[in-house]
């Protein structure tokens, strides 16, 4: 830093607030900096500018899995949130759900030097008390029911659910079958357990659920269970991609979507829109989710322990980002 401020002519501090992005540098002094800077292949220390600051300016991500949609969107909006923010994200995949990984990666986090931590996995896993959150971090949890230990963003799923099974009894469907997703995930628990209750509050009796992993082979395998169920009229998948699999296999049953089957998803990915049928679905704002996440660890950062009440504030509870159900030609009325 004294090597710029020498060459460019200016103080040591000046060169801080340029190399900082403070204000009170005139355009011209700024340009000056800038290109000592570049001349001599300065660049400021990140460590040391940490330290005396006390942050350092990125979040720590833990997920259990890439492989499935949901995770997927909701790190790209968590990175492009803390992007905008000015902080760097780190991320740890936790490769078997157990406890000691669990432990094992947020205690890397600590070594990493993050300010705050989102949690994208599946919350009982934190409730032990031998899990240890490294000092003074801040944690928000995406996906969960543990709004009364965690600050929670998450997806209305029930609400979504309900959307989905209510449009198709208003088609005129006796009752709605329910591909569903796999036992160990919350999303798919609250899905499967709107779906049931909707049927259940208008009278009908729900079928049992057929269920999958969220693949589309998953879909298919169990479509080709529907397909042979003759009173089957109206499904709705716990998400597109096991409805994709389902589609190709009422397909190659003979049963036509949606003259003789209509289907409903949960998701919206871009590419439902342009299965054939194109599918009706529930549609997920997974950037307002990773905003929110972004925002409330910010805000606990902020606030210190104690925390505020609010959507996004330091105080524990959740946080439902609304869906919406976008029709499309995968459903119609039923036939008489």
């Amino acid at each position: 830093m004294a090597d710029v401020a020498r060459l460019a002519g200016v103080s040591s501090q000046t060169v801080s607030r340029v190399s900082n992005g403070f204000a009170g540098v005139t355009e011209d002094t700024r340009r000056q900096v800038l290109a000592a800077m570049r001349e001599l292949g300065y660049r400021p220390n990140s460590a040391a500018r940490a330290l005396r600051r006390g942050e350092f300016r990125t979040l720590g991500v833990i997920t259990f899995s890439l492989s499935t949609l949901g995770n997927i969107r909701t790190l790209e909006a968590i990175s492009t949130s803390a992007a905008g923010h000015g902080y760097a994200v780190t991320l740890l995949p936790v490769a078997v759900p157990t406890q000691d990984e669990v432990n094992g990666a947020f205690s890397r986090l600590g070594e990493l030097a993050v300010d705050a931590v989102i949690v994208i996995m599946e919350i009982h896993l934190l409730d032990a008390a031998t899990v240890s959150l490294p000092p003074g971090v801040q944690v928000v949890v995406a996906d969960s029911d543990a709004g009364d230990r965690y600050t929670v963003v998450d997806t209305d799923q029930a609400g979504g659910a309900r959307d989905a099974v209510r449009h198709l009894l208003d088609l005129g469907h006796e009752t709605v079958w329910h591909l569903a997703g796999p036992e160990d995930s919350f999303a798919a628990q609250r899905r499967a357990n709107a779906w049931r209750t909707t049927l259940t509050e208008a009278g009908r009796t729900p079928p049992p659920p057929v269920r999958g992993d969220w693949s589309a082979q998953s879909g298919y395998r169990a479509g080709l269970l529907l397909a042979d169920e003759p009173g089957c009229t109206a499904v709705f998948a716990a998400n597109d991609q096991m409805a994709l699999g389902l589609l190709r296999a009422l397909h190659e049953r003979g049963r036509r979507v949606p003259d003789d089957v209509s289907v409903v998803g949960f998701d919206d990915i871009p590419e439902s829109a342009s299965f054939l049928p194109p599918l009706t679905t529930v549609h997920q704002d997974f950037a307002e989710v990773g905003r929110l996440c972004v925002e409330g660890v910010l805000s606990k950062m902020r606030e210190g322990p104690a925390g505020a009440a609010g959507p996004t504030g330091g105080a524990h509870g959740t946080t439902l980002v609304p869906t919406r159900l976008v029709i499309r030609q995968s459903t119609t009325r039923r036939r008489p």
